[in-house]
């Protein structure tokens, strides 16, 4: 079952790039173009990867981060912030508020495959050591 990635942007040039790029990558891609959007499409995808712009129209990209890390399903899902914000203080704001990595555009799609590749691995790897946990206690 491939990996699903939900892709936040609101530019619709950048999402269709993502899209293609996710879903020639082998993932399952759904698309949300404002924060509330992307609340609604992490409640019912279940993305196992979310790929975050931070202006965005309604709820930005900050406030989607924070909402994801106060749900308790969803504290552990990958965000990768993917936006043209690149100042010093929003990435600080992007990490301190749990954001997994920070790419900004433009972006190289290999490097952000790699991230895309090493977030996912991670998780998955983090999921087998709980496991391991459960089962040797």
């Amino acid at each position: 079952m491939p990996a699903k990635v939900l892709i936040v942007d609101d530019e619709a040039n950048i999402v269709i790039s993502l899209e293609f790029l996710m879903q020639q990558a082998g993932y399952e891609v759904a698309v949300a173009r404002n924060g509330e959007e992307a609340l609604e499409q992490i409640a019912s995808f279940h993305p196992d990867l979310i790929l975050l712009d931070v202006m965005l129209p309604g709820l930005n990209g900050f406030d989607v981060l924070q909402r994801v890390r106060q749900h308790a399903g969803a504290h552990e899902l990958p965000v990768i912030m993917l936006t043209a914000k690149g100042r010093e203080v929003e990435v600080t704001k992007g990490m301190a508020l749990g954001a997994n990595a920070y790419i900004t555009k433009p972006f190289s799609t290999r490097n952000l495959l790699d991230e895309v590749r090493r977030q996912l691995d991670a998780c998955r790897q983090a999921r087998i050591d709980e496991q391991h946990e459960t089962f040797t206690d």
